[in-house]
């Protein structure tokens, strides 16, 4: 049996005309977590929404290191979260 894996979201809609802007907040803060996760990715979406997904070697309710939540003025609201548990890769269709 394989080690538990657990996987962090992190999304954010930037304040109007900010998306670039937070994108590369995002980018610069998950560069700086206490470690290095297993993967990470960095992903938009319209309306100036970013997401970052990271996967961690832990179980679900381990204390894994998170992304902050940036200055009030570059987002429209509060960053919504995320935290699933891996249960393995999805077989590709036939």
């Amino acid at each position: 049996m394989s080690a538990p894996a657990t996987a962090l979201m992190w999304e954010a809609r930037a304040t109007e005309g900010r998306g670039a802007e937070l994108l590369e907040w995002a980018r610069a803060r998950a560069a700086e977590l206490p470690r290095s996760p297993l993967r990470g990715e960095l992903l938009r979406a319209p309306q100036d929404r970013v997401l970052v997904i990271t996967w961690w070697d832990g179980a679900y309710g381990d204390e894994l290191p998170e992304l902050p939540e940036p200055d009030a003025s570059l987002i429209t609201r509060p960053v919504h979260r995320w935290r699933f548990e891996s249960l393995g890769p999805v077989a590709p269709g036939r």
